[in-house]
């Protein structure tokens, strides 16, 4: 049930807005200028999605690197992928947490808060000596990834339903954008520049001949007798972390939590309940359709983690390609975010405009079913040309699929939109373990197949989504009051 927000005031920052905005809703945008960068709503937007490339550039700045470090610290597939399953996994507990606390502070803080955390064990990644090592560097390294939770709240707070499909796939996908940038400047520039400034002619393999590696587990070696590469992997990171450093410093004075401005001030000039956190994830998690976008959304945002970790490795090891090599191909998948992800919430929006949320629930079945399907395909691929193509193709629709699914999440209960995106984003880190186990224990065939299996699977839960106010595919719709017409939920009680 959707009840009335209270306003104790009218109190809000700015008198007038450089977009057009609706004050039915909240002052929010009802256009996406892209080449504006004013405050509160488009430098909000612009904030967001840059916030969110750093936190992915950081989270999969290892990847490219992986089969150096599994080269130099003689580990193996499984010890590699243990590493990967911990960097997606450890963000699922903080997406389920960071939703609700955005509720109550603000996105501004919190994205603030999780790059600052998650820059410092991104700069220590070249400390690693063993298998422990690198599952803990990347997973805390991982918790930067639930600034997505905080880069669709944001976007949501700042535009109106009507164009909010396409605001959050932009915001999205552009972020996401950094799982592909990281493989193409960490993996294909940064890594053999560091090479070249470390060139000294020490020879690695000699070492390995020389008896230096026992069981499989290099023996610690002095700074100066590793060889370049190890050198440039041990210290390729500390750059990100700088940029990622001075990103959470500038957002928060350079930017508003909404369009009336930041939460705290809001709730200091009486213009804002204070949200019991608890109360507002309670509200997410008791309602079904955001539970069914959880199981979507592993599947495609999942699908996507799985791919930043796997491709690089995957066409290094299937098509004998060279370290950078790989990486440069493996970025393809992430370039998609360009448009992928923006066109999906585009499409989205489209559907609505014509036809309500029976629109919306379309696109969202069929970029999944095809996204499964294509996955089968890729999977099947013995050429490099077409493996590559396939890759490029399947990847557009995982992409548009996440941006489809964040086109229906902010009409699910918007009072608690900070929970409900939180709780599915969660989902895309579990899609991301649980692939990413069937990656550690069969090959790579077996386990493309069983993830376009289930991909297309979770394409036919669409009609179960059922929203108060909403028009349906399938099932009989939900009576109630339409989304926009909310309350808040449980309000705290403070002292006189």
């Amino acid at each position: 049930m959707y009840l009335w927000i209270k306003q104790i005031s009218d109190w809000k920052k700015y008198e007038s807005y450089d977009c057009k905005v609706d004050p039915d809703q909240d002052d929010k945008s009802t256009e996406i200028k892209l080449l504006s960068f004013a405050r509160p709503h488009m430098r909000a937007f612009h904030t967001s999605w840059w916030s969110f490339f750093i936190a992915f550039f950081i989270w999969f700045s290892a990847a490219p690197l992986l089969s150096e470090i599994k080269g130099d610290l003689g580990l193996t597939k499984q010890q590699i992928w243990n590493s990967s399953i911990a960097g997606v996994g450890s963000t699922i507990f903080m997406r389920f947490v960071n939703g609700p606390l955005c509720d109550k502070y603000g996105p501004r803080i919190m994205m603030s808060a999780i790059l600052f955390f998650a820059c410092i064990p991104t700069a220590l990644t070249g400390t690693v000596a063993t298998a422990v090592d690198l599952v803990v560097i990347r997973m805390l390294i991982g918790i930067g990834g639930s600034t997505f939770v905080m880069c669709q709240y944001w976007s949501s707070r700042m535009f109106t339903k009507e164009v909010v499909g396409t605001a959050n796939a932009l915001c999205g996908g552009w972020g996401n954008l950094g799982g592909g940038v990281t493989q193409l400047v960490v993996g294909s520039l940064l890594f053999p520049l560091f090479k070249e400034i470390y060139d000294d002619d020490v020879d690695c393999q000699q070492w390995q001949d020389d008896d230096k590696w026992v069981d499989e587990v290099r023996l610690d070696l002095p700074w100066d007798t590793m060889c370049a590469s190890e050198k440039a992997w041990r210290t390729v990171c500390v750059v990100p972390a700088v940029v990622t450093a001075f990103t959470a410093w500038w957002i928060l004075g350079h930017s508003e939590d909404s369009p009336k401005g930041n939460y705290w001030e809001l709730k200091e000039n009486g213009a804002m309940p204070s949200i019991s956190a608890t109360n507002s994830f309670r509200e997410g998690a008791y309602n079904v359709n955001t539970w069914i976008l959880f199981v979507q959304y592993a599947c495609c945002f999942g699908v996507e983690l799985t791919m930043n970790n796997a491709a690089a490795l995957y066409f290094k090891e299937e098509f004998d390609q060279s370290t950078e090599e790989a990486a440069a191909i493996a970025s393809l998948f992430g370039w998609m975010n360009l448009f992928a992800r923006g066109l999906g919430g585009y499409f989205s929006d489209v559907g609505n405009a014509k036809i309500g949320m029976k629109g919306r629930l379309i696109v969202q079945t069929v970029c999944l079913f095809m996204e499964g399907f294509l996955v089968i395909i890729f999977a099947q691929s013995t050429e490099l040309w077409l493996a590559i193509l396939l890759m490029v193709i399947f990847s557009l629709f995982v992409q548009a699929a996440e941006g489809s699914s964040y086109g229906i999440v902010p009409y699910v209960n918007p009072p608690v939109t900070g929970s409900i995106a939180g709780i599915v984003g969660a989902g895309g880190n579990t899609g991301a373990v649980c692939f990413g186990m069937c990656f550690r224990e069969l090959n790579y065939k077996d386990a493309f197949i069983i993830m376009g299996f289930c991909i297309m699977a979770t394409s036919i839960l669409s009609p179960l989504i059922r929203i108060p106010g909403c028009n349906t595919w399938i099932l009989p719709p939900v009576e109630g009051s339409a989304p926009e017409v909310l309350e808040a939920p449980e309000v705290e009680e403070e002292e006189a």
